[in-house]
């Protein structure tokens, strides 16, 4: 549920905002003032704010560049002057949009919920980028890039030991046999050769390059009589 701030000294204006997008299930707060305003804007997260321009205490202007300041939730400016001047200048103070008094609730629905949109295509590219740079411990793993660091500095891995080290890493725990390595690093034709040792030299190796004290692992560990698996055992 999408929380919003409408902020308006028109208490009636207020109200037919409030109704109307509540009856559509967004959870809504009121101000009646620019203190107000940015007080509620400080509290609570929301996802989206709905500010008029003229405004006691601080006008609309005022408030969005004070919100500003410590939050990039968007913000969309009710004024009832439709000079280009005033459009502009509430763009230059950090608003999103604008809608000109007197305005139709089902055009300001409609920016809300193609700014949540975006917003949300915003959100899960975040997520994907942050899902392909993956840091446990003091180890981490570009997807993309396919380089290794631990701590600040740079491992030089080779194209199947970052292979190796990537199928582990993402899998945290898992215990992997030999052969189910071979398997998924290596592929089916090794895999029908049936030589595990394949693996075991690629996880010395990768041992000596990534861990601090190779003897005693503090990332890829053995399952003993069973195989491999990643856990961080920071020392």
């Amino acid at each position: 549920m999408a929380k919003i701030l409408v902020v308006d000294d028109e208490k009636l204006i207020v109200k037919g905002i409030r109704f109307s997008l509540e009856q559509d299930g967004y959870e809504v707060d009121c101000a009646y003032d620019g203190e107000e305003a940015v007080s509620l804007a400080k509290e609570k997260a929301y996802d989206i704010i709905l500010l008029d321009v003229m405004l006691p205490k601080a006008d609309g202007y005022e408030v969005c560049q004070s919100i500003r300041e410590f939050s990039d939730v968007p913000i969309i400016m009710l004024t009832a002057k439709g000079g280009d001047m005033d459009k502009i200048l509430g763009l230059e103070y950090g608003a999103d949009d604008y809608v000109t008094k007197p305005f139709n609730i089902l055009e300001v629905k409609a920016r809300i919920k193609a700014i949540l949109r975006r917003n949300a295509r915003k959100s899960k590219q975040s997520r994907e980028a942050e899902r392909r740079v993956i840091v446990i411990g003091s180890l981490s793993l570009d997807r993309d890039s396919r380089r290794v660091f631990v701590g600040e500095k740079e491992i030089n891995l080779t194209a199947k030991e970052f292979d190796l080290l990537e199928l582990l890493v993402c899998n945290p725990g898992k215990v992997y046999s030999r052969e189910s390595l071979l398997g998924y690093v290596w592929g089916n034709k090794a895999l029908d050769s049936g030589d595990v040792r394949t693996v075991d030299v690629h996880v010395r190796r990768l041992r000596e390059k990534i861990e601090p004290s190779p003897s005693a692992p503090q990332f890829v560990h053995t399952k003993w009589g069973v195989g491999y698996y990643f856990r961080v055992q920071e020392k």
